[in-house]
């Protein structure tokens, strides 16, 4: 009896391991889409060096590389000169990041802007804003169309403008452009 046991309990333990190994447990496509995707990946840090120094540090929550053009969501970037620079959507060409959705660029010091649609030359570290912006510096607010800001050297460029600023030495004498600060035509500089 104790042999026929065994048996049983050996052949049931066989058909119960053959049965689990070949069964499909999920409903999720294994297979991996034709195409030319080089890489896919999920709440990934990439951190970019040279043998000198680290040029930047990137994080998103998803993203693909297909055909040499990165392609991630929820795009955190920042360096030595950029405290952070977020967006919903971010294409990475080269040395240049396409910034789509919610773009944010916050500085240490300095003015924060917010805009739409962007795009950063990692090269000469220039941050193009291609539509309407608002920019914060405590108190101060400045509203543009386009703006074209140097993070290296701390210089903006910005057209269409309507800002607010305040002084620190109210008897700062300051021309008329610059103390109305609401001239149209002219680019203001930070």
């Amino acid at each position: 009896m104790g042999l026929k046991f065994e048996l049983l309990l050996a052949a049931l333990i066989v058909i119960t391991s053959a049965v689990t190994m070949t069964m499909k447990l999920s409903e999720h496509n294994l297979k991996v889409p034709s195409g030319n995707k080089e890489l896919e990946f999920t709440d990934t840090t990439f951190t970019e060096v040279t043998t000198q120094k680290r040029i930047g540090v990137s994080f998103a929550t998803h993203g693909v590389r297909s055909s040499g053009v990165l392609r991630a969501e929820n795009v955190r970037y920042y360096n030595d000169t950029i405290r952070e620079l977020i967006a919903d959507h971010g294409t990475y060409k080269g040395m240049l990041i396409y910034l789509d959705g919610n773009v944010q660029l916050h500085q240490n010091e300095g003015f924060d802007y917010y805009t739409e649609h962007a795009h950063y030359n990692k090269r000469s570290e220039i941050l193009y804003v291609t539509s309407p912006f608002r920019a914060h510096r405590g108190e101060d607010v400045m509203h543009g169309a386009t703006l074209r800001y140097n993070s290296r050297t701390k210089e903006a460029y910005a057209t269409v403008v309507d800002a607010v600023l305040h002084t620190v030495d109210a008897n700062v004498s300051m021309g008329t452009n610059e103390a109305n600060a609401t001239d149209e035509t002219n680019e203001t500089k930070e």
